[in-house]
């Protein structure tokens, strides 16, 4: 009869059925579930091999480890007369990466932006650094003034096991100076002082200059 020692880790440290577990002889260990990962990734963080005693403290650091490598949203054990078989899950991996709405970068930039964080390609896929990338992508479009952006990401699952990521990018309004205004001086002129500052208010050379776009690095390194 078959004898499940977890579901999730949470359940392998704290269920009675853990701590109600017998220990056993592992006769031969038997791997369900992947597609992609190889076996041999799998019997290489195993704790345990055959041959070995399968006691809860080891069933539970087999699933710790298992679900340390990243590469499973599931982990089950089981044993199945002397068997112990190992039902994993695997993560999604990526299978393509499509960006609409951008003018200010090319997709060149934005999937170098998103290698960054670890989004990528063939990577598997993780919410947290989908989100890191999300972020990241904003404070680049800040950077250059638009404070406006609205970054939506979509998760489309593939056969497979895979996923296509989306970002649509609302990109809005440049930030733009319309007027610097100097309060408090007396060693320097309002004009002395202007000429230092890198950001400027609109000239007829602001629409390749771009000094008129607001931005909080260049106002933090004009007050420095």
């Amino acid at each position: 009869m078959k004898r499940t020692l977890s579901v999730l880790l949470a359940l392998i440290a704290f269920s009675p059925a853990a701590r109600g577990f017998e220990p056993f002889k592992i006769q031969d260990i038997r791997i369900e579930g992947i597609q992609r990962t190889d076996a041999g990734t799998v019997f290489g963080y195993l704790p345990v091999k055959v041959g070995d005693t399968l006691t809860p403290e080891k069933a539970t650091a087999s699933v710790k480890l298992l679900y340390g490598t990243g590469f499973f949203k599931d982990v089950e054990l089981e044993n199945d007369g002397g068997v112990l078989v190992i039902y994993l899950q695997e993560r999604p991996a990526i299978s393509s990466i499509d960006v609409s709405g951008s003018k200010e970068f090319d997709k060149k930039r934005l999937l170098e932006i998103f290698r960054s964080v670890g989004l990528q390609e063939g990577r598997i896929f993780d919410q947290s650094v989908l989100e890191r990338a999300k972020q990241d992508l904003k404070n680049q479009y800040i950077s250059r003034g638009k404070y406006a952006v609205d970054v939506q990401t979509s998760v489309t699952p593939l056969e497979r096991n895979r996923v296509a990521v989306n970002f649509k990018i609302s990109e809005g309004q440049i930030a733009k100076i319309r007027q610097i205004n100097i309060v408090g001086n007396t060693a320097f002129k309002e004009k002395d002082i202007l000429e230092t500052l890198t950001l400027k208010t609109p000239t007829w050379t602001s629409w390749y200059k771009q000094g008129d776009r607001y931005s909080r690095e260049s106002l933090q390194g004009d007050l420095e």
